[in-house]
């Protein structure tokens, strides 16, 4: 998304920006799909649908980036204007991603940090991991 923006900012293409406002709604159902899921998941796991977590709070703000998107492109009539603003929206909010990524490495949080990277060796355990490599292998092909 931010690189169709910036697409749209720099050479003016129009299916650019046409891209960027087809994503915007499909982001914020899965981003949604996800804070829902995790509130269900975590009635169960720590007594309560909502925590204050940074993951879970950047993972709203991202949501909230995506109705943004929607609602501004819905505001104006001049396309041309609000696809201008809808980029330069979408960029500034891909900034979050990385924040959404790091945050459980950055801050204490309830979520547990990444399982497998790749300077370490797998903090998960070798009957999890395996099944996992071999998902993820299967989605590849």
């Amino acid at each position: 998304m931010a690189v169709a923006s910036f697409v749209y900012i720099v050479w003016r293409v129009k299916l650019a920006a046409y891209l960027v406002i087809s994503i915007a709604p499909i982001g914020a159902l899965t981003t949604f799909i996800a804070l829902t899921s995790g509130s269900i998941w975590g009635i169960p796991t720590w007594g309560t649908w909502w925590q204050w977590d940074a993951r879970i709070t950047s993972t709203l703000i991202l949501f909230i980036m995506y109705l943004g998107l929607i609602s501004l492109h819905s505001s104006f009539s001049n396309y041309e204007k609000a696809d201008k603003l809808l980029s330069w929206l979408a960029i500034v909010g891909a900034i979050n991603i990385p924040i959404i990524k790091k945050s459980v490495d950055w801050w204490s949080t309830l979520h547990q940090s990444a399982s497998i990277t790749l300077t370490d060796k797998p903090s998960i355990d070798p009957s999890m991991l395996y099944p996992l490599i071999g998902s993820m292998i299967g989605f590849l092909e």
